[in-house]
């Protein structure tokens, strides 16, 4: 193998992969997935309930979309409990 030539991962750790090196999906198609409009999710990411974003540039944020996609997987299992 050689040392700077990146592999996929092969193990467990595919799923804290994703998290990391995910796709990064702007405030539209946040508020598309979840259902929330743009001052729902800003408060739900001050009270920690919700994925932080990721800055872009001074005047742009962006989330990692498995990030958001498991905050919505989650919601369907609770009910929607702590939004």
């Amino acid at each position: 193998m050689h040392p700077h030539v990146q592999h996929p991962p092969t193990s467990a750790s595919t799923h804290g992969a994703a998290l990391q090196s995910g796709k990064l999906i702007r405030l539209p198609s946040v508020e598309n997935l979840t259902g929330l409009k743009r001052s729902a999710i800003y408060a739900a990411m001050r009270a920690g309930t919700f994925p932080g974003s990721v800055r872009l540039s001074v005047r742009a944020v962006a989330w990692r979309e498995a990030e958001v996609l498991a905050w919505c997987a989650d919601r369907t299992k609770t009910g929607g409990e702590h939004v």
